[in-house]
Order: structure tokens, then C-alpha cells, then sequence
């Protein structure tokens, strides 16, 4: 068991019997009146974000997690194929549980959160920033570049994302993972 004071950004908790990672967390101390720890935590079976506050000193039940390094397959009827890059197991994951599954690759390697307890994947996270290839680009109107127009493009693997006009096709960029935005272009 571990109280309030233990609460850190990333740690899995049971919470009114569903699984929450807590994405932030404030610890309050008012002038007046007992401390608090305000949170925000995400639930891991459905992915939605709510807000919670913690009286200081209660009891939190931590889940023992751990990340593993796989590498995407492919997709199929069933989910999303994964493989171990250590024991080269491969597991299936239901498409609710990605985040930015349309960034994904094949080949790219990936972390997953499985619950030690069970073995059960949690989530799938992908790096910070991914390099695809445009496969489809319309091209860029003369002319439209005093605003800082963009354009929309389709990434090899399948994503549509906002870029500058002198983004063609064949051209591979950065996207950022967290924010679906275009980085740079890569040589």
C-alpha cells in the first residue's frame, strides 16, 4: 500500500476498480483546512481523462507495471500484432487501447505497458517523434505562402497530417507523436 505523498507522474493505480495512470498531479496546501493532492489521471481500459482530488495521507493502491520494447507486425481482423524484441513472443492488441495507431509502421519499435501481475498489455506508446514517408501530396499553390498556408498530406501509413506547402511526394518528414504535427523534413 502507499499513500498520497508516494502519487509521481506515470505511476498506475487502482482506482474505484478500474486501472488509472496518473498523467499530473498538484500537491495543495490551502491556508486553511487540511492538504489536498489534485490529479489527473487516465483510465487505461478506456482511455478517457478525468480529474480527481486526494485527501492528503489516504491510502492509493499502486499496480506493478512494467514497459517492454516491442516491434509492430501487422494489423489484421483481430488488433494489432506486436513481437517481444527480447523472447520474439508475439502478442495481439485491441485498437482501443493505441494511441496514434495511424502513426504506426511496420517494423517500429514500440513500448508497452503490461501489468506484471497478469501479464495483460496496458498501453502501447510510441516514441516522441516518428519518420514517414508522404504518399500522397497535392502540389503546393504559388502565391499561397505569405500566410504560412499548409497542406494536407497522406504518410505511408495512412495518416493525414498538416504540412508546409513544399512538402511533395517521396519527401520523408518528422511528425511529433503527441501532437500529430509536422516537424521537419527529413534528408
Amino acid at each position: 500500500m502507499a499513500t498520497t505523498a508516494d502519487i509521481r507522474n506515470g505511476l498506475v493505480i487502482n482506482h474505484n476498480y478500474d486501472l488509472f495512470q496518473i498523467v499530473e498531479f498538484q500537491h495543495v496546501k490551502p491556508g486553511k483546512g487540511a492538504a489536498f493532492v489534485r490529479t489527473k489521471l487516465k483510465s487505461l481500459t478506456t482511455g478517457r481523462v478525468i480529474d480527481n482530488t486526494f485527501n492528503s495521507g489516504v491510502t492509493i493502491i499502486p499496480v506493478r507495471v512494467e514497459r517492454r520494447k516491442f516491434q509492430y507486425l501487422y494489423k489484421d481482423e483481430a488488433g494489432y500484432n506486436f513481437m517481444d524484441q527480447e523472447t520474439f513472443d508475439q502478442i495481439n492488441i485491441d485498437e482501443k487501447i493505441l494511441d496514434q495507431a495511424d502513426l504506426m509502421r511496420e517494423g517500429q519499435e514500440v513500448e508497452i505497458l503490461m501489468n506484471a501481475e497478469n501479464d495483460t498489455p496496458l498501453t502501447c506508446e510510441l516514441p516522441v517523434s516518428v519518420e514517414l514517408e508522404v504518399t500522397y501530396a497535392e502540389p503546393g499553390l504559388k502565391g499561397d505562402t505569405s500566410s504560412g498556408a499548409k497542406k494536407r498530406v497522406e504518410v505511408e501509413s495512412g495518416a493525414m497530417i498538416n504540412v508546409p506547402l513544399f512538402i511533395n511526394q517521396g519527401d520523408k518528414i518528422r511528425v511529433d507523436t503527441r501532437t500529430r504535427e509536422y516537424q521537419e523534413r527529413v534528408k
